[in-house]
């Protein structure tokens, strides 16, 4: 049976090859980009997963109940890990963590930069990063310890053999001594590393405010022990900061959150999960979807509209005996087997076009044949040739052999309204993925175009570590000196990243009130290079200590109700500062969120620049600022950076969903421009004699391709109307992820549906066009 049924499917392809084609294009194109989705979908969501003790690995989170509701805020006090360690017994391990620091690192005359942390001692006993050498219990208990991976040992030693025990300089200050050596960060880590030093390191350097209860800064991680009840123990440690500050702190509610879980669902909105990254995954599985419904419309409409060319093969077999079963049989079998044959295509083309789709999604993705994949993969091929061929199968199969050999078979109104129904949904689909294309490429183009309160072009950023104050000034002075150069600064927070939290305290501030300002530490002349504007005041004085003054943001004050702020004091972390600016609100966060009370101070200690050059002069200057940087601190690597990429950085996810949502839109509109072209073709087929006819009795070209154009229109503007308020809805849903973003503008809309009429009329002309072309003679002759 099943040797008959594959002979009379090849010879049911051969026999009908404009059909075989545009299904094989379908078929195969959209099983591509299933597979592409399937990879990148399939990494998303087993990032952070490969940790040993992934189900009792947390992060602590903290909800920070304020004026405007409930904040959820990733970082903790810098005493809570090793305090929820001594005192709860349900804690296996805790470790703190810092956020992603730049290391200058040296041995001998090598010199480089590399991205490293902080980390509580316990921290190779919680996460599976493997050490190839080392104890991972013993690697971080000395305060001089620093452990690398196999990658930074062969930079800096050339082999990753006999190197516990050297010595490591460290901003050419101080040297610490290898300890442990860990196998490359796994891809699927969302935090890339290269070295990680003990955190009391960090406790003795920024003692001032990693000891305090009220100061935040750093990030907490707990191993719970087996059985443990997350929900029991949140309840558990929900005063925790309140008990340890003695009441003075009763607006923060730590709790635990799965730590691999944070990536996809990162999201909170008035300390309620509202989901993340996860948005993207529904997203592409649901595109995924879309695709492969659209190509099996195309096979559906394809196998039926060519139904008036196989009845008489299925009136003799329905004659000799064949039942319907047999009959469905027969039919699924050819969608199948040609599912198959395109599967077998879109892996030859996920092979060759996986190189350009890794560069666009910036992850390392790679087919592999494993049991689960390969599993998968002929699951998901033969649903969609069942799919695929279902309808048909039921359609052809069911026709009565009587009507069909005394040619008394006539085209049914359910049978019209079925095949219409297909390509509306088709175009619906279509429709929805042009708006979709339309609208976030225009709200990434809001976001490189909006004025963020500050310059970003041409600014450039780079550390000089390791140098004394007396050297640090001498540069500051010297690198203004350069003729490109129209300003200078230095900054310890930045623009585009993290900042610590500070909740301040002022005259007339009411008892209840619990605020957190986000804490920017920059050098002199930071405020002025940034270009950020003051609405009143000036920036700090050189000659006030510093912390003693300090320049609050437009949304600060608001907050505050200050109407007359200069020369105001406030108070945190035990300081007093008196207000002496406040500067116009600017986004120091992504545009994601919205402008936050933000206070600057001035840490001049530090040793990251930021440079103001004059356009035109980048390259000149650069060079310039890196013979300066080598005059002062020779044994320093000058790794520079633009501000702009910074800023890109923060929206990077976005960039890419809105790249592949164009390719996948673009192969959506194909395949059901496919589909409408064969259906179009098969169309004139069965209206041959009337086309001659009309040709015959004086119709011109343009009057029969009117006619053929007409039916098809409707069905294109009925989806257009359908599509619309859908497509409204889905884009509305992901702007809300962006507090500053576009407009929904009618036109976005008008402009996909009109787009939608275009592709139409252009594919259904063509085909048009070259049935009305041909000599009536011809058209009559036809059987």
């Amino acid at each position: 049976m099943f040797a008959h049924n594959l002979l009379i499917a090849i010879r049911t392809y051969h026999r009908y090859k404009s059909s075989l084609l545009i299904n094989l294009i379908g078929l195969s194109t959209g099983l591509t980009c299933v597979l592409l989705i399937y990879l990148w979908v399939n990494d998303e969501l087993h990032v952070d997963k490969f940790h040993a003790n992934d189900s009792r690995l947390f992060q602590v989170m903290e909800n920070r109940s304020g004026e405007n509701g409930i904040l959820t805020a990733p970082s903790s006090p810098g005493l809570l890990g090793e305090s929820l360690a001594d005192e709860m017994p349900e804690v296996e391990y805790a470790a703190t963590v810092t956020k992603l620091l730049n290391f200058n690192l040296s041995v001998g005359e090598k010199n480089l930069s590399a991205e490293g942390l902080f980390v509580g001692k316990d921290y190779f006993e919680m996460f599976s990063y493997d050490l190839i050498n080392g104890n991972k219990s013993q690697a971080l208990m000395d305060k001089n310890s620093i452990v690398i991976s196999d990658q930074l040992a062969i930079k800096l030693f050339n082999t990753t053999e006999n190197v516990i025990g050297k010595p490591i300089g460290y901003d050419h200050s101080r040297e610490f001594f290898v300890s442990g050596i860990f196998k490359s960060i796994p891809v699927n880590s969302s935090v890339q590393f290269d070295c990680v030093i003990s955190f009391e390191r960090y406790k003795e350097d920024y003692l001032d405010w990693v000891s305090g209860w009220g100061n935040t800064g750093v990030r907490t991680y707990v191993l719970l022990k087996p059985d443990v009840s997350v929900e029991e123990f949140n309840h558990k440690i929900a005063d925790y900061i309140k008990i340890k500050t003695g009441n003075r702190i009763t607006h923060r509610t730590p709790f635990l959150t799965k730590y691999s879980s944070t990536y996809l669902h990162g999201k909170y909105e008035n300390g309620i999960p509202a989901g993340g990254r996860i948005f993207y995954v529904k997203l592409f599985l649901s595109i995924a979807a879309f695709i492969i419904v659209i190509a099996c419309i195309n096979f559906m409409n394809l196998s039926t509209a060519k139904a008036s060319r196989r009845i008489k093969e299925v009136g003799i077999k329905k004659t000799i005996g064949a039942d319907r079963r047999s009959l469905i049989i027969q039919h699924l079998s050819e969608s199948v087997v040609l599912t198959f044959i395109s599967l077998v295509i879109a892996i030859g083309i996920v092979f060759v076009f996986l190189p350009q789709f890794n560069a666009i999604t910036g992850k390392q993705l790679a087919v592999t044949f494993a049991p689960g994949f390969i599993f998968l993969v002929l699951g998901i091929t033969a649903g969609t040739g069942l799919l695929a061929g279902s309808y048909p199968a039921l359609y052809l199969s069911g026709f009565k052999p009587a009507a069909i050999l005394k040619g008394k078979l006539s085209t049914s109104m359910n049978e019209l309204i079925a095949r219409r129904g297909l390509v509306i949904l088709q175009f619906i689909i279509s429709v929805i993925l042009i708006v979709g294309v339309l609208v976030v490429y225009e709200q990434m183009d809001y976001v490189q175009r909006k004025n963020l309160g500050y310059s970003k072009e041409n600014i450039v950023t780079f550390k000089m570590d390791g140098q004394t104050s007396e050297k640090l000034d001498v540069f500051h002075t010297e690198i203004k000196r350069i003729p490109g150069v129209i300003n200078a600064g230095t900054f310890y927070d930045n623009l585009t990243g993290a900042h610590g939290d500070v909740e301040l305290d002022w005259e007339g501030r009411p008892p209840a009130m619990h605020l957190q300002f986000a804490k920017i530490s920059v050098g002199y002349d930071f405020i002025e290079t940034m270009g950020i504007g003051f609405k009143e005041g000036h920036s700090p004085s050189q000659s006030a200590e510093p912390g003693s003054e300090i320049v609050l943001n437009e949304a600060a004050i608001k907050v505050m109700g200050l109407s007359d702020p200069i020369k105001k004091t406030v108070r945190w972390w035990g300081n007093e500062s008196q207000i002496v600016g406040v500067v116009k609100n600017f986004n120091f966060e992504s545009l994601h969120e919205e402008i936050k009370p933000c206070f600057f101070q001035i840490f001049p200690v530090e040793s990251d620049f930021v440079v103001k050059i004059r356009g035109g002069m980048e390259r000149k200057t650069i060079e310039e600022i890196q013979r300066l940087f080598k005059s002062i601190a020779p044994g320093s690597a000058f790794d520079y950076k633009f501000l702009d990429e910074n800023y890109q950085q923060l929206y990077v996810s976005e960039q890419r969903v809105s790249v592949l949502l164009r390719y996948f839109a673009v192969v959506g509109i194909v395949i059901s421009c496919l589909g409408l072209y064969g259906l179009v073709a098969f169309t004139g087929e069965m209206r041959t004699k009337e086309i001659g006819i009309r040709k015959v009795l004086g119709s011109t070209v343009i009057d029969i391709v009117l006619l053929l154009t007409r039916d098809f229109t409707k069905i294109v503007i009925a989806a257009i109307l359908i599509a619309l308020p859908i497509s409204y809805l889905v884009m509305r849903i992901w702007l809300e992820n962006f507090a500053f973003r576009i407009e929904l503008h009618w036109w976005y809309f008008i402009s996909a549906g009109l787009g939608a009429i275009l592709i139409a009329w252009v594919t259904i002309g063509m085909q048009s066009i070259k049935v009305a072309m041909v000599n009536p003679v011809v058209l009559l002759k036809s059987e």
